[in-house]
């Protein structure tokens, strides 16, 4: 009698001992489990958010080195040219106004207004700089040829920022411009730099290059 009491308290005082660390184990595995879970699932949308919330504003704004230069304010601004057609709002940049005197001497002016849904290649004043200056006068006193150039920078198509990753579009001119890059970085032809692209005007999207585009 006195052995089956003595057992059956042995077998008592093991399962209390024993049951508190198997319900321990259970709930710190379940815990770690759940908290991992929902540390997990908590984390995975605001990168999600931030990689798409990334794209959106690169597509929807201008990008460049070059943007930096263009005013915060006014006319020459990016709200600014977005109210103007593409001609008249390029005038308001002074980093365009040797393309601007050229587009005027081609008589182009009112083309390029009129025009609805376009894209242009905008060459700066330093892009025409490269060009030597024997070369370029004779081409500013040549309307043809001048008029040929001008439109090679002309696509007939509102062009967004993803269509330059591996783009080729056909121009005024009736040639074509290849585009290629990515992100921020895009070049047309090989050759020209975009240094502000993705600009708006009232009927265009303008991208700001730094080299003249040559017709075939």
């Amino acid at each position: 009698m006195n052995a089956l009491r003595i057992r059956r308290a042995t077998l008592a005082v093991t399962a209390a001992a024993v049951l508190p660390l198997v319900l321990s184990a259970c709930g710190g595995s379940d815990s770690k489990k759940d908290s991992s879970s929902s540390s997990s699932e908590a984390a995975a949308p605001p990168a999600a958010q931030s990689s798409a919330g990334g794209d959106t504003a690169m597509t929807d704004k201008p990008f460049g080195t070059a943007c930096a230069s263009v005013p915060k304010d006014g006319a020459g601004s990016f709200d600014g040219m977005a109210k103007d057609p593409v001609a008249t709002a390029a005038s308001h940049n002074p980093a365009l106004s040797t393309l601007v005197a050229a587009v005027k001497k081609a008589g182009l002016v009112d083309t390029l207004n009129n025009a609805q849904n376009i894209t242009v290649f905008a060459p700066t004043n330093d892009a025409f700089a490269k060009i030597p200056k024997a070369d370029l006068d004779k081409v500013l006193n040549d309307k043809a040829m001048l008029t040929k150039i001008l439109t090679y920078h002309v696509v007939g198509q509102k062009v967004a920022p993803k269509a330059l990753e591996n783009g080729s579009f056909d121009t005024l001119e009736k040639g074509k411009v290849t585009t290629a890059g990515s992100g921020t970085e895009y070049k047309v032809n090989d050759r020209a730099n975009v240094v502000c692209g993705n600009v708006p005007t009232a009927n265009a999207t303008v991208y700001i290059i730094d080299t003249v585009l040559m017709p075939k």
